[in-house]
């Protein structure tokens, strides 16, 4: 793991091991560095110190990538895991797969057939190409099922539901009873923004449209920043904008507690991730997402009424954000994303399957 969502998400995982008294070695690659997107959520998530940390930090995508490639192979090397687990898109994900399928060790993509189909982003060819480097593929839907199946993916495809659902109904209840973040920030009624994908934010016209469009809404926001977009809006002379319109209160990134809660008490969230499409979708949560991207590679929460993809242009998306707030949101809508026991059947389907056995069993015991 390595980014914020990454260690949201393996968070089950560990845990599940933990309860079995399974040993894991945790490995922190370290892209996301900062207080609030790493340190705080490990807090937040209960999760011990990583075994090992390589700081990646940032950086161009083939430096990320390699230097990932390089200090965990190393650590392959140095633990010899039956095992390697990986989650999500990141060049650290396919660092990691990488790095282990060279050496012999079978890989495990947590989170995998996702497809959004849209080229200009980095990671749609990072997930591609890591499920089809893996063994075991841990496929949140039927529909991520059916995807990998289409692609005659060489690996076992499994059906797990997500473990974000996992991590949101296992944490919110700290989150309602410990978070503080509506008092401090002294919110009423407001919408939530995160923005950080590189095709919305590297794009000085595209990210200039968003900043317009999101002004047009005539709504109080907080926007949770990404310190990736920050300096974007800064580096293309938009932070000014956002501040002067007296609409967006720009904090940021919040700790994992925090964020739920955020998410808890807005009144409709305005997104270009991933994970909070499916955080939106919990049983305990059921929020209604707009979506401010093209596509998305999570069609089951726009299929199940929770998602709407509205796009980036300004002159579009204002008004398909305003027509969708004026529509009632269900009380009740089952989460396309599973019922929070995700991380007991990837654990399950490890420890049951004859292979792993065979591994663990000649680690423990050598031939002389």
């Amino acid at each position: 793991m390595g980014t914020r969502p990454e260690i949201i998400k393996m968070a089950p995982i560990v845990h599940e091991f933990e309860r079995r008294d399974i040993d894991c070695h945790l490995l922190h690659t370290g892209q996301h560095y900062s207080e609030g997107l790493s340190e705080s959520i490990f807090r937040d998530m209960q999760l011990r110190e990583p075994d090992t940390n390589l700081n990646i930090g940032s950086g161009s995508h083939a430096e990320q990538t390699a230097k990932a490639l390089v200090g965990i192979e190393g650590e392959l090397l140095r633990v010899k895991p039956d095992i390697v687990l990986v989650l999500g898109d990141t060049n650290a994900v396919l660092s990691a797969a990488l790095a282990a399928v060279k050496l012999g060790i079978p890989v495990g993509h947590v989170e995998a057939g996702l497809r959004s189909y849209d080229m200009r982003m980095p990671e749609e060819y990072n997930r591609r190409v890591t499920d089809h480097l893996s063994e075991y593929l841990f496929a949140p839907t039927e529909n991520s099922a059916k995807i990998l199946k289409s692609e005659n993916v060489w690996g076992k495809v499994y059906v797990t539901g997500n473990t974000v659902i996992d991590a949101v109904e296992t944490s919110l209840p700290s989150a309602r009873k410990k978070s503080t973040i509506r008092a401090r920030l002294g919110l009423k009624e407001f919408l939530l923004l995160t923005l950080h994908r590189a095709e919305n934010v590297d794009d000085a016209g595209i990210l200039k449209g968003i900043v317009d469009g999101l002004t047009r809404l005539n709504q109080q926001i907080v926007f949770a920043a990404h310190p990736r977009t920050v300096a974007r809006l800064q580096q293309f002379n938009l932070m000014d904008q956002v501040k002067s319109s007296g609409l967006i209160s720009v904090i940021d990134p919040p700790g994992y507690l925090d964020f739920l809660m955020l998410l808890d008490t807005c009144s409709f969230v305005l997104t270009d991730s991933g994970g909070i499409q499916e955080e939106a979708t919990a049983p305990s949560m059921n929020k209604r997402v707009f979506v401010l991207r093209e596509s998305t590679e999570r069609p089951e929460a726009v299929k199940s009424g929770h998602a709407v993809v509205v796009g980036t242009n300004p002159g579009k998306f204002p008004e398909m954000i305003m027509r969708g707030m004026k529509s009632s949101v269900p009380k009740r809508r089952k989460c396309p994303f599973g019922t929070g026991n995700a991380a007991r059947r990837i654990v399950d389907i490890l420890v049951q399957d004859p292979k792993i056995a065979s591994r663990t069993a000649q680690a423990r015991n050598p031939p002389p």
